[in-house]
């Protein structure tokens, strides 16, 4: 018999390939977004934009792989990676920038030691 320790079970967002989503997402957790995105997305976690991902808005995250399309402003707090396969246009704040060969990047990057968020901003 299973013992219970009271905690939840944490366990991944997934929208797969064939999904279309016309609004804004925000979760607490990690994402991984195959599907089509017109609207902006938001979590504290982990956001991976696998090869078939598209999204056109505005993201904010803590890490982020893209690996599809991607049109907006994106403000990564650690690590933003892109893959081989990605396609990115517009700007960037992050925190680290890794860049695979092949992956194409059009637009402004600023890198920052400390991360800012948008509401920080207007706080400052």
């Amino acid at each position: 018999m299973a013992k219970e320790s009271g905690m939840a079970t944490f366990s991944a967002n997934l929208i797969n390939a064939g999904t279309i989503i016309d609004g804004n997402i925000e979760c607490q957790g990690d994402i991984r977004f195959d599907g089509v995105l017109t609207g902006n997305l938001s979590t504290k976690g982990k956001l991976v934009i696998g090869a078939n991902g598209d999204i056109k808005g505005d993201i904010i995250c803590a890490n982020c792989d893209i690996e599809g399309n991607v049109e907006g402003k994106i403000a990564v707090s650690e690590l933003l990676s892109f893959k081989a396969t990605a396609r990115f246009i517009g700007d960037i704040v992050t925190g680290k920038l890794a860049i695979e060969p092949g992956a194409i990047f059009s637009g402004k990057c600023s890198m920052k030691d400390r991360f800012t968020s948008p509401e920080q901003k207007k706080k400052e």
